[in-house]
């Protein structure tokens, strides 16, 4: 498949060939997968810190993505592999694998593109979440659930929430967030859960919220 422009909107999958469509729910359990397979580890593009600010992650290790130029919490359960290496839209990635044998899973993925005007942030952002949720549920349909302006650290972003029926019963929980970064470049953050209840969506927000840049 051709991976879709890195900004307006995010490419919609972290690479490989499209799945058939109907297979949602396995689809993401595969992305999962693949993540933790395929995840950047080298010292010079992401490393792990510690968060020590008062955020509902505070104290708990995170990814410092330096090729995004952003950094955000690993939450507990969540993990990461140094081993391989991600395709070019994706800079780095944090995932949670369901345990009992159930389907799905977590995953949040950082990734860095061109400018984008604050004027365009709201446009794109809404454009690239629905972009990413039709790739993910081909047999299903999204409901906006939260569209705002929002900053990290002191630059300009903008998020959106879309609850996202899968065609076969399940529901997940996308959720994009669109930095302008620096006037040069932006950086986005896309975290997907499934399947979803207040907890899996509390946790995916909160790894996005506690993103900050530098």
């Amino acid at each position: 498949m051709t991976t879709p422009p890195l900004v307006g909107p995010p490419p919609a999958v972290p690479g490989g060939d499209q799945a058939p469509a109907g297979r949602s729910r396995n689809r993401l359990v595969a992305v999962v997968l693949s993540v933790l397979v395929l995840i950047a580890g080298a010292a010079t593009a992401w490393w792990l810190t510690r968060d020590e600010d008062g955020s509902p992650l505070a104290g708990r290790p995170r990814v410092t993505d330096r090729a995004a130029g952003v950094s955000y919490a690993v939450p507990e359960g969540w993990r990461r592999d140094e081993k391989g290496d991600l395709v070019d839209a994706f800079t780095s990635s944090i995932t949670r694998e369901n345990t009992g044998g159930e389907e799905g899973g977590g995953v949040v993925l950082a990734g860095r593109g061109g400018p984008v005007p604050r004027s365009a942030l709201k446009e794109r952002t809404e454009s690239a979440a629905r972009s990413n949720a039709e790739f993910f549920y081909p047999d299903g349909h999204s409901t906006l659930r939260e569209s705002r302006p929002t900053t990290v650290g002191d630059r300009p972003a903008y998020t959106v929430a879309l609850e996202v029926r899968d065609g076969e019963g399940g529901t997940g929980h996308l959720r994009l967030t669109l930095i302008a970064a620096r006037d040069s470049r932006s950086a986005f953050l896309l975290g997907i859960a499934q399947p979803t209840g207040p907890a899996e969506r509390q946790e995916v927000d909160e790894v996005l919220e506690s993103a900050s840049v530098g």
